[in-house]
């Protein structure tokens, strides 16, 4: 499973997470050209490297043109909602918002559409909530976890007045995060970094274990002497052990304790094509070049066309970002003229990866629950293969090894 870590040492902010995103390899050019999708006035976003106490780190400054504009969530929804963004960013922009909506309708006691927001609803925190959701979805991520973030100390200006260090709003978005406060001084997490942390984390903790990918920092705006100030991103594929899963309740939909878990809903889209002119060698290395591309499935269906020509569909499923990609792909390896787009919805069952230790070496299996039940076990094809040719013990002698071995705990 995909998963980003956010190492708060020392906090976060909006433009602290969308600077370490783009030191962590997101593209700036694309990152910029998909957060123009938001029908707002003209922005530039400047990325550059700073010293952190010996750590390199991104910076982001978001310039926009000033404005006096203070806005209600409602408003804030409009222009999210309105955009030509994926889905899955709107939704995960528009929670992120909501959810300071609350806190702050919490902590002045009114109702959430009358909150009015002061420095979270300029448009450069728009900028900053939403180039982060696109980045996640541009990085694939698939599990967030976040370290005990430190707060800070001493006071902080806001726009009602002076208030001690964490903010009431970012006080109680993070409820039930685990915070600290050391002799730092300042609001080393913002309302904005909060809103985003808390929205997207299940757990919070220890760095998982994981395969380490990638790893970057975002640089925050104030200097400290001897202390980075900065936030680490730590990118990599999280495999637990047989005998320690780590399921969490988030994975399978739950939303309490006496609810089943549910299967996974996705926002996909199909690419389909017919051709009758193209030959199977130039079939099959399309299906390679599509798989390769990022699709999550391509397949070819025997068809009659017009003249009775036999022909072949080939259908390619793949998330949004591929959308662009693949079509292209389908344009230059093939003789189509048109493509149809088709935005479908796929339910899926939860699934992990477990690594289990055999005689003949570690074998990746995945597991797939449906209700707290598994109901499907299947050893990693290729490694399997490798194993057995290796020793000469038959793919199905070996997948009954493997299997065995299994000793998952009951949901």
């Amino acid at each position: 499973m995909k998963t980003l870590y956010f190492d708060c040492f020392a906090g976060a902010s909006g433009n602290m997470i969308l600077g370490a995103l783009v030191a962590l390899g997101v593209e700036r050019a694309e990152l910029v050209e998909r957060i123009k999708l938001l029908d707002i006035a003209d922005f530039e976003i400047e990325f550059t490297t700073r010293d952190k106490s010996g750590i390199a780190a991104v910076h982001a400054f978001v310039k926009v043109p000033h404005e006096h504009a203070h806005r209600h969530l409602h408003h804030i929804e409009k222009i999210i909602n309105d955009s030509r963004l994926s889905d899955a960013v709107k939704k995960r922009a528009v929670e992120i918002f909501t959810n300071l909506a609350k806190a702050e309708a919490k902590i002045h006691g009114i109702e959430i559409n009358r909150v009015h927001f002061h420095e979270v609803g300029a448009m450069d925190a728009i900028v900053d909530v939403v180039g982060a959701c696109v980045a996640f979805e541009l990085l694939e991520i698939e599990n967030f976890v976040c370290s005990k973030i430190h707060v800070g100390s001493g006071f902080a200006q806001m726009a009602h007045g002076k208030f001690p260090v964490p903010p009431p709003a970012v006080a109680e978005l993070l409820q039930n995060a685990p915070v600290y406060s050391t002799e730092i001084e300042g609001e080393l997490i913002t309302p904005t970094g909060a809103a985003i942390i808390k929205t997207v984390c299940d757990e919070f903790g220890p760095i998982p274990e994981m395969r380490i990918e990638r790893t970057a920092y975002g640089a925050g705006t104030r200097e400290y002497k001897n202390f980075p100030n900065a936030l680490r991103l730590i990118l990599g594929v999280c495999s637990p052990k047989s005998a320690d899963l780590g399921f969490q309740i988030s994975d399978f939909g739950l939303q309490g304790e006496d609810q089943k878990p549910k299967t996974k809903n996705q926002n996909l889209f199909l690419l389909e094509t017919n051709i009758d002119d193209l030959s199977p060698q130039t079939l099959g290395y399309v299906m390679e070049r599509a798989f390769e591309s990022g699709a999550l499935d391509c397949w070819f269906t025997p068809i009659q066309m017009k003249k009775n020509r036999p022909a072949t569909m080939i259908s390619i499923l793949c998330s949004s970002e591929k959308k662009e990609p693949l079509t292209e792909l389908l344009y230059a390896e093939t003789t189509t003229l048109g493509v149809r787009v088709a935005e479908v919805e796929r339910s899926c069952l939860p699934r992990e990866i477990v690594a289990v230790e055999t005689e003949f070496g570690t074998i990746d299996v995945k597991v797939a629950r449906y209700g707290g039940e598994i109901v499907n076990l299947k050893p990693e094809y290729e490694q399997m293969r490798e194993f057995a040719r290796q020793s000469n013990v038959s793919l199905r002698e070996m997948e009954k090894r493997i299997l065995g071995k299994l000793n998952l705990p009951a949901e």
